[in-house]
């Protein structure tokens, strides 16, 4: 039931109040078709307005199945458009973008109703007004008494109980106006009409009750409504409603468009429009292709500058030797960096004590560390190193004795190499080439972190060290290697090394051929390894150990009684690798190192220097052996002891003439003299005699830079332990090589890509706010549609729902083709930066960044619209439904 209870509708119109409806009283029943006629501006459409909750009146009241209205509100009044009421306009109001179908589902979405359920009945509804078939079309492809229709089905779909037709037949021709009237006729049997039209004859035919209008007032009602009539209609719906629990279904309360509706609507819209769309995403991704770009080359850069901290830290740790120097003092004493500013008169010339200096500075600064203990801090803290060490490496002063396979004339020792020795002997200071090379060692020990040396190498052939005998060779991006190593390591002759000085030293050339090996040939080569204690023989007799490298015949038998090692695989420095923890040579594992401790501490030689701290046992000579201490009958005895068999008797027989004191004195001078400079310590490093507790140097190879100085904290916190116990001794000297040639670059990268990516965000910016004003006319151009969505009981925030889609696929569509434009132009860019700088790939984006990017556009564009749809929200339905 609808009951309207004096009505008063004023427009305030500047300075101007102009009252449409004057005080209008009436009634409605539930089923009837009631035609307001009247002259234009009497009211009749306001009135309509007012019944269908698009326009609020003044004063007065309206209500329904006896309800007050006043106090309803903005969703009240939602819930009653979308549920109670239907409306069919005049200009048939459908929205252009949207198919038949979807134009008549479209109330349904807001109820709430599924997909399946919603599609069903809105065929049902267009069957009823015959136009099943013309489900698929567009508003624009159909005639105009078809496009009232589907108006018509959109009006019933939801099921109203009131359907408001404002002119339904005023843009028709005569033929279509009456099919359009039978069809309202037939569907007045069970629902409220109420038309509004100009044409009297029609609402004479057709309608079942005729109101006139003038002025704003009521002339004339044909069959009107008494309250007394009203009131017993309540009473008899409501006890047939109690005693059958039957009726209309209970209408929803709220209503609402789901973000999903939103889309599509937005998204058939843009569709409409797809140049300007495409123009506008594309003005909007200027900033994106801006600033990915910036990212792109920064983050490549970044990675590169990743690669370079990364394989220069392979081949520069963190190192704590045994005995070590401040060597970044020296170098800025030489440098002259720390030198003080001193005044002096510039009429003469001056010396600068740089090398005195230095030499104190190298004296007075070489400090002993305690690498036990460190190890034992390393290991019991072995967790949180690990988090920023890519490899922890120990070495032993324990030298790899490597000899050539063949030793049919003789043996060749390959390392510790001797080629530059052959030439200026073993006296180094004789050439400053003898210097540079006669403590290159080609055997290197490889990096315990696989992945490190999978980023640096490649295997070109064989396979990484599985045994503790295998080792791998490695050649250079080239696949060359120095020829300093192939002499090193007996692929060439050695002794061409001494041919080829002699003859330059008389001013003769000596040309060498390049040499070239398959892959087989040094898969094929084999070395033999010797212990350090197996150079030495014990002599029963002087009861001493002897060092026997001058015995040619036993040098071949330990040769050959070596222990085999193999080249199991051929590494190539990547192409792409700054630096490599191994340039060129051999590389052999850990598990190389332990087998020589273990063999070197299991030899007789070693256990036998081990079980006597106190003598020299390459001499017999007790360490602490003083010249100035008196001798005994007892070191006579002993010396005596150490001769032949034959010279033992000829001196018994000279000795057996002589008194004890004559003894003594005769032998005073010539034993005195038999002292020794070695020391226990010093023959346990001859003899290679250590474990894996004691290691003579750490290196610390960091992750990255930032992980470097992680680490360098870690030996500062454990100097300061050190210090707080009172154990001053243990405190740890490095040196960081790094630290001295470089620093990192990263953050100056990231303060320019932030500087950059800040002026290029300024485009962003003023593309965002442009996308704001497309919006803002895309408002103004789809201002009836708010009207209709406003009627067909949309709210306000469902309306802004739409266009806040809008911007947000606008956002979307421009974020997403600015990644494409900026992956495509990455490619002519990398080109150009590698022809300039000859680093491959440096532009490239990241996918999280990508992502990002993307998602910062389409919350951009979401905030720049966000003014525009509100003010579509805020639009009067009823001045949008008016606007063309």
């Amino acid at each position: 039931m609808l009951e309207l209870n004096n009505i008063v509708k004023d427009y305030i119109s500047g300075d101007t109040r102009v009252t449409a409806l004057k005080g209008i009283n009436l009634r409605f029943r539930d089923s009837e078709f009631v035609s307001i006629l009247g002259q234009s501006g009497c009211g009749k459409t306001t009135m309509l307005n007012i019944i269908g909750g698009l326009d609020q009146y003044t004063s007065g009241d309206l209500k329904i199945n006896g309800r007050s209205t006043k106090k309803f509100k903005d969703r009240d009044w939602d819930a009653y458009r979308n549920n109670s009421i239907g409306f069919v306009f005049q200009s048939y109001n459908l929205i252009p973008h949207q198919t038949v179908l979807a134009n008549v589902e479209l109330a349904l979405t807001l109820s709430g109703v599924s997909k399946s359920e919603r599609r069903k009945r809105a065929i049902e509804a267009l069957e009823k007004v015959g136009l099943k078939e013309q489900i698929h079309k567009k508003p624009n492809q159909m005639s105009g008494g078809q496009m009232q229709r589907v108006a018509i089905a959109r009006a019933l779909v939801n099921d109203p109980d009131i359907l408001l037709a404002d002119e339904p037949t005023g843009a028709l021709d005569t033929e279509t106006s009456v099919q359009i009237m039978e069809i309202l006729k037939e569907i007045a049997k069970d629902r409220l009409i109420i038309m509004v039209t100009h044409n009297p004859e029609l609402a004479e035919q057709y309608s079942t009750r005729i109101i006139r209008l003038l002025d704003g007032q009521i002339t004339d009602d044909t069959d009107a409504y008494s309250e007394e009539q009203m009131k017993a209609d309540i009473q008899e719906k409501e006890q047939k409603l109690s005693d059958a629990q039957t009726g209309k279904k209970k209408k929803k309360a709220k209503t609402s468009m789901s973000f999903f509706t939103a889309l599509s609507l937005s998204m058939n819209n843009l569709m409409t429009k797809k140049t300007r769309t495409l123009l506008t995403a594309f003005a909007g991704s200027i900033g994106i292709i801006g600033i990915a770009l910036i990212l792109s080359i920064s983050n490549g850069i970044q990675d590169y500058i990743d690669r370079v901290q990364r394989d220069t830290l392979s081949s520069y740790p963190v190192q704590l030797q045994s005995q070590t120097m401040d060597i970044s003092s020296m170098i800025e004493m030489m440098a002259g960096s720390d030198k003080d500013s001193v005044d002096h008169d510039k009429d003469k010339v001056y010396s600068n004590m740089i090398m005195s200096e230095m030499m104190n500075t190298m004296i007075s600064d070489v400090k002993n560390n305690n690498l036990k203990s460190f190890k034992k801090y390393i290991d019991d803290n072995k967790d949180e190193i690990s988090t920023y060490a890519s490899d922890i490496r120990y070495s032993y002063n324990v030298d790899i004795n490597i000899y050539d396979t063949d030793t049919s004339d003789g043996v060749t020792q390959l390392n510790p190499s001797t080629i530059m020795n052959t030439i200026y002997g073993t006296n180094t200071s004789q050439g400053s080439m003898s210097a540079m090379y006669t403590n290159a060692d080609v055997w290197n020990q490889l990096p315990g972190n696989q992945d490190l040396l999978d980023s640096q190498y490649d295997m070109v052939a064989g396979r990484w060290p599985q045994q503790y005998n295998e080792v791998v060779l490695v050649v250079d991006e080239n696949n060359e290697i120095d020829d300093y190593t192939l002499y090193s390591l007996g692929f060439k002759d050695p002794d061409e090394v001494t041919a080829m000085y002699k003859r330059m030293m008389t001013g003769e050339t000596y040309d060498t051929e390049e040499t070239e090996y398959t892959y087989d040939e040094i898969l094929d080569k084999k070395f033999q390894m010797i212990l350090p204690t197996d150079y030495y023989r014990y002599n029963a007799e002087k009861d001493i150990w002897e060092d026997m490298r001058e015995d040619e015949t036993y040098m071949k038998n330990v040769v050959d009684n070596g222990t085999q090692i193999q080249v199991c695989g051929i590494i190539r420095q990547k192409e792409d690798a700054v630096n490599t923890a191994i340039r060129s040579g051999v590389g052999y594992t850990k598990e190389l190192m332990q087998y020589l401790m273990q063999g070197v501490n299991d030899s007789e030689v070693a256990k036998a220097q081990l079980a006597d701290e106190t003598t020299d046992i390459f001499t017999g000579i007790p360490f602490d052996n003083d010249k100035d201490t008196p001798i005994t009958m007892d070191d006579v005895n002993a010396y005596v002891a150490t001769l032949s068999e034959q010279e033992q008797a000829q001196m018994q027989a000279y000795m057996s003439q002589m008194t004890e004191e004559q003894i003594l004195q005769q032998f005073s001078q010539s034993l005195k003299a038999q002292t020794t400079e070695a020391t226990f310590e010093g023959n346990k490093e001859k003899l290679g005699i250590t474990n894996e507790d004691n290691p003579s140097e750490i290196d610390l190879y960091a992750a990255s830079f930032e992980a470097k100085e992680k680490l360098e904290d870690i030996i500062s916190d454990y100097n300061k332990k050190a210090t707080d116990e009172g154990r001053d001794e243990d405190v740890i000297n490095y040196t960081d090589y790094v630290g001295i040639m470089m620093s990192s670059v990263s953050t100056i990268i990231t303060a320019i890509s932030a500087v950059l990516i800040a002026f290029v965000a300024i485009s962003l910016v003023v593309s965002s706010i442009m996308i704001g004003i497309i919006t803002y006319i895309s408002v103004l151009e789809r201002t009836k549609e708010i009207g209709i969505l406003r009627s067909i009981g949309a709210s306000k925030k469902d309306v802004s729902r739409v266009f806040n889609a809008e911007t947000l696929i606008e956002g979307f569509v421009s974020g997403a083709l600015g990644i494409v434009i900026t992956l495509i132009l990455c490619i002519p860019a990398n080109r150009i930066i590698e022809n300039v700088t000859t680093i491959a790939g440096v532009a490239k984006l990241p996918v999280a960044g990508a992502v990002i990017l993307v998602i910062i556009s389409m919350v951009l564009t979401l905030i720049a619209g966000f003014v525009p749809a509100k003010m579509a929200a805020k639009k009067d339905p009823v001045v949008a439904l008016r606007t063309e």
